[in-house]
């Protein structure tokens, strides 16, 4: 979850006022095409099963909005409906907009949905909490946007922050609600240190991984600010794939050193390579598009729709 500069977003929506995004690829409504390169008729080729993706909640931020009142309620409920007739099974919430966790599982089973994953709290105090919520929801993997406390501020608060994380994954594991992931933006790879044991340079990413326990803690490797980060990530997949069970899938294209997002099979990332190297390995492949259309829900929608069928039906 990254906030899109003003001038960024401007660019951007005038670009989509015409139907188009910057790298001149259709957007608005665009799908990747029937026989198109990497991309056959469903059920023909080797996409991802539709049981293994899922989509982040956030993407509908601006339309649903993060209050509790019955509009609110009635935006998430409209959402909710149509990403279950696109054929979506999964989501990925990150608030529960007011309602209790028992509330909020029934609303999903309404719709025949399941939350495998959420963007939640890693607050050490209020974990139990936390756990009994993720608890209810059924869910596979717990975690937030980003790792736990302290940080990644220095190599030994990286390290101390992989303490923290074996600590929440093991009580997690101990709870049902299997391990703690850690989600990725551009800092993770970008901020580098020293080992003091290797002289070598090794990224906060990197750091966190080699230090947790593949037992309590896994990855949610997001692909977009991985590649807008300068990383190989079909190698990185083939390197640590075991230690990574879930994928943030996105795309898009960089605009004035911003990486401006995508429906999947609209942008620059070269998707295919990243996707043949998680096969296997990743559990659940979650489609997220930052929110940059202010709250217009069917440009949303439509997103989520080409994003769906680009990965149920692209080969690989």
């Amino acid at each position: 979850m990254k906030t899109i500069p003003a001038t960024v977003r401007a660019a951007l929506a005038a670009a989509l006022s015409v139907g188009l995004i910057l790298t001149g690829t259709a957007v608005s409504g665009a799908a990747p095409p029937e026989n198109g390169p990497g991309v056959e008729e469903r059920g023909a080729g080797r996409g991802v099963p539709d049981s293994q993706i899922s989509i982040q909640l956030y993407t509908f931020a601006e339309y649903i909005g993060f209050g509790s009142d019955e509009a609110t309620l009635d935006r998430l409920r409209f959402v909710l409906s149509e990403l279950a007739e696109i054929g979506y099974r999964n989501v990925e919430p990150f608030t529960f907009n007011g309602l209790t966790a028992e509330r909020f599982d029934a609303l999903l089973d309404g719709y025949g949905l399941r939350a495998t994953s959420r963007h939640g709290d890693t607050n050490e105090a209020t974990w139990d909490a936390e756990l009994a919520n993720s608890r209810t929801l059924g869910q596979k993997f717990v975690g937030s946007g980003g790792s736990a406390a302290p940080g990644l501020w220095s190599y030994e608060d990286t390290l101390a922050t992989a303490a923290t994380l074996d600590r929440l994954g093991s009580r997690s594991v101990r709870n049902g609600t299997g391990k703690i992931f850690v989600h990725n933006h551009q800092n993770e790879f970008t901020t580098t240190f020293t080992d003091p044991t290797t002289g070598r340079a090794i990224s906060a990413w990197e750091l966190l991984l080699l230090n947790t326990d593949h037992r309590y803690v896994t990855f949610q490797l997001d692909v977009g600010w991985a590649v807008a980060a300068g990383v190989d990530v079909p190698r990185l997949l083939e390197k640590y794939g075991d230690r990574i069970d879930l994928l943030h899938v996105k795309d898009g294209t960089e605009v004035d050193g911003e990486f401006v997002q995508a429906p999947l099979g609209a942008g620059e990332v070269d998707l295919r390579p990243i996707l043949a190297a998680a096969k296997g390995k990743v559990r659940y492949y979650v489609f997220e598009q930052d929110p940059i259309f202010f709250g217009e829900v069917d440009t949303m929608l439509d997103e989520a729709r080409t994003s769906f069928r680009y990965l149920d039906r692209v080969t690989y």
